[in-house]
């Protein structure tokens, strides 16, 4: 079957997969059941959901922590690892202009999966860690914070992803690809970011990952199905060819082999050894304790000396006559069959001994002999002991009484080889050393233990095993050098500088390479060492080393926590007519309401132009005056002879010269009509005023619970304040903080740089050293109808009339487009 069949029969069973026989439960992770999430969470309760087929919670408040135990996040973890295609569904009713996480999956700082909505902003945003080992978040513009349920699905499928709400394809992009190796002590969280930040208030239900194509569908089952992507044919392609240079090199393998075993077929050697003394030959065999040893013969000739093996003598069970019973005697490996003695209702073997006492409470002692027991009077008293009575052990095999913990072992006994005497509290036994085993059921008798034949020892890659008395030894293979007890390698990297950890990190040798471990006051994998500022560099300041920070262009300050503010610094001249408008770490000069830009975006307001409002009908002159274009703006004058009103056209609604209102779509702009003009202003925020909008003012909020906490946990915020973060910046509105991407100002120009430690692009002049070109025109793109297009170039997708694809230096997107009216 050649590659495009089985791409076909793979296409076929993906579909009736998702279709006909449902998900398979490998590939779909249920958050609710994973998280177990009825069972005593602070701040969720079950509440009635969207329909009745499963539970659904409410979240609500912030002094909760719905985080998946270490076990769940792990089982998480390995179901999405490395994988480039998955879905994140959920059915939700979030609360109106809530700003919350729906889940995340994070290891330390860094987002693999992490789906927010963002109601302050009307944004559903995607955090994920890009191939290039880089943060990415991909905004798509849409209100789910409205208090009203939503179907919302989140399509990755490598460098495709689609947005649907509600069963409609809101969004369809092409982004860099995600990478999903995600660590397993990776935190995994359900309606928050973590303990203090992105709380989800609202209703979720229905909260699933399906790490598989186009999982949509099990959400919206009526969707238009296609085959899986791309992506399943092309790993089906890598996965062939991997399989076909496994074998090519097993062949290999096995031919070396055979061509060896082929040279050695007429080899031999003579074997001897020598044991306590005396040499034995090849096949000759010898008694050594409770073992039969033979000195056997190999067809490898490397050795000049023979190897000898040992096997446990086999005692067949005695067959002993009426009147005996089988028993061990000292120097033999074996039981022999001795006479017994009855005595008591037991028998006993020939020697043993008893004590018994009589009715005066005198000690008699017997032994068995000739099948009788005979007396055996003491010829010496008992000593004295010095132990209290309480601590005297009187024994069944002698009158004589010992103190608790006497030595028997010193008295003599039968343990012979490899085998060590233990006291007992009313005798001794055998015990076998470390590395031997027992040769009798008394472990009298003990034989070594041959870890290396059996695989019960430690050595690792480079060394050979071999064996000695109760324990072994890996020898390093020749040529390598050792590292411990246990392994060996070729070179050591750190001592020859042959290795990739950082200049603050410290080198460990290990077999076959060597490990990085970061030194204090530092922190990363060990070939990435980062100094730790205790999380106190602000604004992206980097931490250079430990303690110290080194700021982004545009801020300073020992903790980079001041925005340099270059309009008013006077760093910057715009022209008269731009204005300059400061941005965090950033600045642009904007044109001056009643100017726009001509087309050429020049750094300094140059290119701004006047508006002329008369001829493009953006002017509020009522019928009854006549508009004059002027510079920067326009007048409503009244003509000669008429008795004007001054009145105001807004909204296609007549507005009375002097009126004051509010704007319907922004209850925080307050518009007034001043002899025929419209002029619209923000809400001027009186924080002396008790009936304030905080809403609008969000500043004169005073209540500790609208206060932050910013993401190191070390500095608080007000409502109302904004700063930047990584890149991103962020706002704390009533207690809720919520980050967006930073804005940074437009750049027409073909060649961008981003430069280190900055967040915005910049242009310039040489293309050797820009991250970006606009439009290079050496490279093309290939459109859904395999027509090739010029980079930078724009068309309307076939048979849509709302989705516009762009070329982009290499690979076409289609960029955001929006189904609902």
């Amino acid at each position: 079957m050649g590659l495009f069949q089985r791409f076909l029969v793979l296409c076929m069973f993906c579909i009736s997969s998702v279709v006909g026989f449902g998900v398979d439960p490998a590939l779909r992770i249920s958050v609710f059941d994973e998280l177990t999430l009825g069972e005593g969470f602070d701040g969720v309760t079950q509440v009635q959901g969207f329909h009745g087929e499963s539970r659904a919670f409410h979240f609500q408040g912030t002094s909760r922590e719905v985080k998946a135990p270490a076990e769940v996040s792990k089982r998480t973890v390995q179901k999405l690892k490395g994988k480039n295609e998955f879905t994140v569904l959920a059915t939700l009713k979030q609360d109106h202009l809530n700003s919350g996480v729906i889940l995340s999956i994070h290891h330390s700082e860094h987002r693999f999966l992490e789906l927010e909505s963002s109601g302050q902003r009307s944004e559903v945003r995607l955090h994920y860690r890009t191939r290039s080992h880089q943060d990415h978040t991909e905004v798509f513009p849409y209100s789910l914070a409205d208090d009203q349920w939503h179907k919302v699905s989140i399509a990755v499928s490598a460098s495709h992803v689609i947005l649907h709400v509600d069963c409609n394809r809101i969004y369809e992009r092409v982004v860099e690809a995600p990478y999903m190796d995600i660590p397993e002590d990776t935190s995994f969280w359900l309606g928050q970011r973590n303990a203090a930040h992105g709380f989800f208030k609202g209703v979720m239900q229905d909260v699933e990952i399906l790490v598989m194509p186009q999982g949509y569908i099990s959400q919206c089952p009526d969707l238009n199905r296609t085959c899986p992507t791309c992506n399943d044919f092309h790993g089906l392609v890598q996965k062939i060819m991997e399989l076909q240079d496994i074998l090519a090199k097993t062949s290999s393998k096995l031919s070396r082999a055979e061509e060896k075993m082929n040279g050695l077929d007429g080899c031999y050697c003579e074997r001897t050894c020598s044991v306590k003394g005396v040499v034995y030959r090849e096949d000759e065999g010898w008694t050594d304790g409770c073992r039969n040893c033979t000195l056997t013969v190999h067809s490898l000739c490397e050795h000049t000396n023979g190897t000898v093996q040992c096997d446990a003598v086999s005692c067949p069970p005695p067959q002993c006559p009426a009147g005996t019973a089988p028993a061990y005697v000292k120097g033999a490996c074996c039981k022999e069959c001795l006479s017994v003695c009855l005595f008591g209702g037991r028998e006993l073997v020939e020697g043993d001994q008893r004590a018994v006492r009589d009715s005066s409470g005198r000690c008699l002692l017997f032994e068995c002999r000739d099948r009788s027991m005979h007396r055996v009077v003491q010829s010496e008293p008992c000593p004295e002991l010095n132990c209290p009575e309480s601590e005297q052990v009187a024994l069944n095999s002698r009158c004589c009484k010992v103190c608790r913990g006497h030595d028997f072992c010193s008295e003599g006994h039968g343990c012979v080889e490899h085998s060590d005497c233990v006291n007992l509290e009313a005798g001794d036994c055998c015990v076998c050393k470390d590395g031997f085993r027992p040769l009798r059921d008394d472990n009298a008798y003990c034989e070594d233990i041959d870890e290396c034949a059996e695989g019960k020892h430690y050595c690792r890659e480079n060394t050979m095993c071999v064996n000695t008395p109760g324990s072994f030894m890996c020898i390093c293979h020749t040529g390598y050098i050792r590292i411990d007890d246990y392994s060996c390698t070729e070179h050591d990297e750190c001592l020859s500088g042959l290795h990739n950890c950082d200049e603050n990190a410290l080198c460990f040798n290990m077999v076959g390479g060597h490990s990085c471990s970061c030194k204090p006051g530092y922190t990363g994998n060990g070939t990435v060492c980062k100094a730790m500022c205790d999380g106190l560099c602000q604004n992206g300041g980097t931490c250079v080393s430990p303690n110290n920070c080194a700021c982004q262009q545009g801020f300073t300050g020992e903790r980079c926590e001041t925005d340099i503010d270059e309009c008013v610094d006077g760093f910057v001249e715009c022209d008269s007519k731009s204005t300059c408008v400061n941005l965090p770490g950033w600045y642009h000069c904007e044109c001056r309401d009643g100017y726009h830009d001509n087309g050429l975006f020049s750094a300094n307001g140059e290119s701004c132009v006047d508006i002329n409002e008369c001829k493009t009908g953006r002017n509020t002159c009522a019928n009854d005056t006549v508009c004059f274009n002027l510079e920067g703006g326009y007048d409503c004058r009244c003509p000669h002879g008429h008795n004007c009103t001054g009145d105001c056209i807004h909204d296609n609604k007549v507005k009375h010269s002097g009126q004051i209102w509010v704007l319907d779509s922004d209850r925080c702009s307050v518009c007034s009509c001043q002899a025929g003009q419209v002029m619209c202003r923000r809400m001027v925020c009186d924080c002396d005023n008790p009936n304030a909008d905080l809403f609008c003012c969000p500043e004169c909020d005073p209540r500790l619970s609208s206060q932050c906490l910013h993401q190191n946990g070390l500095l608080t915020f007000g409502s109302g304040d904004t700063w930047v973060e990584n890149c991103q910046q962020c706002q704390c509105l009533q207690g809720q903080v919520d980050c967006w991407p930073l804005p940074c100002p437009p750049v027409d120009c073909e060649f961008t740089v981003v430069p280190e430690g900055e967040c915005c692009p910049r242009c310039v002049t040489d293309p050797c050293q820009a991250d970006t070109i606009r439009n290079d025109i050496t490279k093309t793109c290939t459109d859904e109808h395999n027509i090739s297009r010029f980079s930078g170039s724009s068309w309307i997708k076939h048979g849509t009339e709302c989705t516009l694809c762009q070329c982009k230096v290499g690979y076409w997107q289609q960029p955001q487009h929006h189904n609902r009216k």
